[in-house]
């Protein structure tokens, strides 16, 4: 039985598993729509998190906890040559 929304216009929870390829390959993958996601996604964080009347630090902890991850990775090549370094 086909759904009455088409493939595009759902949202990817909606999506079952064999529509997902079909789904994927609908995406707009050029620069304007990948820049289109990030915006979606940051006004989304903004309304969820920071522009609320009580706030409180879980907005600005993910974004400092995903500075902190970023950073640790970008660096994770120096910091394991350190801890394999014999001290004597």
């Amino acid at each position: 039985m086909a759904s009455p929304i088409p493939v595009k216009e759902k949202k990817l929870m909606e999506v079952k598993l064999g529509e997902l390829p079909g789904w994927i390959l609908m995406r707009d993958f050029t620069p304007k729509g990948i820049a289109g996601a990030f915006q979606r996604g940051y006004c989304r964080y903004y309304n969820k998190y920071i522009n609320v009347k009580k706030g409180g630090v879980a907005g600005i902890s993910m974004v400092l906890a995903a500075y902190v991850l970023f950073n640790y990775c970008r660096s994770y090549k120096e910091l394991k040559h350190e801890r394999l370094r014999k001290y004597h």
